[in-house]
């Protein structure tokens, strides 16, 4: 099936200014986020626990959304045409995207686990390697997928450059695994964990700054998580369900993919600043 609504790149360019404009502050504070605790990472690299993997990881799916960012906002001025460079853009998107989901997520089960049982945590061993095994099996699992349903994103499959056509609907599949194991599950793990570990904390006598800051910290993440993601995934959901036989190149549904896509690139900003300073406060070893 091909693309059937005619691209008429004079008025695609001209709404998607808006929406370079939008991504030009995400890219500069992005890029200075992340190569600040990328800096701060390696400056202690002699003494890196299995948070700190975790955390690189992190600052790495972050750092490889960002630095294709200015491509996106290239294209909201001047339109690329749409190719193979188009597809593995967007594949590049969402992979990082999920990896940085997936690493958050291992990184709050992680935390729950040294925070609720933290004689056992400090006395398991090989914590790294499973650190490392977990980051690489995440990132094994999400370009499977991005090879198993890569002709979903193929040049004759796209309306612009990072649009896909809007008669040509991703294979449900594809969206439930989207929505169930890249967003759904990850949220409750999130949710879970993060409500047990401020359970753990308020419970306890000695009430000090810094568990007060932790707390903190943990209700911030799991609010930007929840707000950064939940309207993306809505979209993709909305976009299925909804009959595409629109006559206009811009719909509401068009819209609020945009900006739901736009919330989240946002929360690569957020996930260096929380987690560092939670990272240095509550391991600092």
């Amino acid at each position: 099936m091909s693309c059937n609504i005619t691209n008429t790149t004079n008025s695609s360019c001209r709404v998607d200014t808006l929406e370079g404009l939008a991504y030009c502050p995400v890219f500069l504070l992005g890029f200075f986020v992340n190569a600040a605790a990328l800096r701060a990472f390696f400056a202690k690299r002699d003494s890196w626990t299995d948070t700190h993997i975790y955390m690189l990881n992190l600052v790495i799916a972050d750092s490889a959304l960002i630095v294709f960012i200015p491509l996106r906002i290239y294209n909201a001025f001047f339109c690329l045409p749409t190719s193979f460079l188009c597809t593995f853009l967007l594949f590049s998107h969402y992979i990082n995207m999920y990896a940085s989901i997936l690493t958050t997520t291992a990184i709050s089960v992680q935390r729950y686990l040294f925070i609720g049982f933290p004689l056992q945590a400090r006395s398991w061993r090989k914590k790294k390697e499973v650190a490392l095994a977990v980051c690489l099996i995440l990132w094994g699992f999400l370009v499977t997928l991005g090879f198993i349903f890569r002709e979903d994103n193929y040049p004759e499959k796209l309306w612009t450059c990072y649009e896909r056509c809007k008669n040509i609907p991703l294979h449900l599949e594809f969206i439930v695994i989207m929505v169930v194991c890249g967003y759904l599950a990850p949220l409750l793990s999130i949710g879970f964990c993060s409500s047990r570990i401020i359970s753990i904390l308020l419970k306890e006598d000695d009430m000090a700054e810094e568990k007060k800051r932790t707390i903190g910290i943990v209700t911030a993440n799991l609010i930007v998580f929840i707000a950064c993601y939940t309207p993306i995934h809505i979209s993709f959901i909305v976009n299925y369900k909804v009959p595409l036989n629109w006559q206009f190149e811009i719909s509401p549904e068009h819209v609020y993919l945009q900006v739901a896509e736009w919330v989240a690139s946002t929360n690569c900003c957020f996930d260096s600043v929380s987690y560092y300073f939670l990272l240095k406060r509550f391991y600092p070893n």
